[in-house]
Parts: structure tokens; sequence; C-alpha cells
């Protein structure tokens, strides 16, 4: 149970980080979109897209990083 228990406080902290850089990049994959002001899913990374992206992921890394006190060991 020990085991179990330390191996899932090891992962923990690269999910967090996995889900907050993966979602943000599904849901705002092209803004602005060629044809539309939003578009999902329509598999083409624009430049803007990648600056909402960074925008985003600096937010919530930010928020769990200083607000949450949640904190990264490695090593």
């Amino acid at each position: 149970m020990e085991d179990k228990l330390a191996r899932s406080a090891r992962s923990s902290p690269s999910a967090v980080f996995y889900v907050d850089f993966t979602l943000p990049a599904r849901f705002f994959e092209s803004i602005p979109a060629r044809g539309r002001i939003v578009e999902f899913g329509n598999m083409q990374t624009s430049g803007a897209s990648i600056l909402v992206h960074s925008i985003i992921f600096f937010g919530l890394i930010t928020i769990f990083t200083i607000a949450i006190r949640l904190h990264i060991y490695t090593g």
C-alpha cells in the first residue's frame, strides 16, 4: 500500500502539468480561425493559438505554484 501511495505522489505533479498543457491546446487550437472567429478541432495551429495557449499555460502554472502552493520536487 505504501509503495503504491509513493508512486502516486511521484506521478501527480506530472499529471497536473500534462492536463494543464493538453486541455488548453485542445480547446483553443486555432484562435483566430481561418474562416470563423473561433474554430475548434481543425488541427491547424496558428501563431495566435500558440500565444493564447502559452498565456493560459503560464496562468495555470502560476496559480498552482503560488496560490495553491503546489511544489514540484525533482531529484
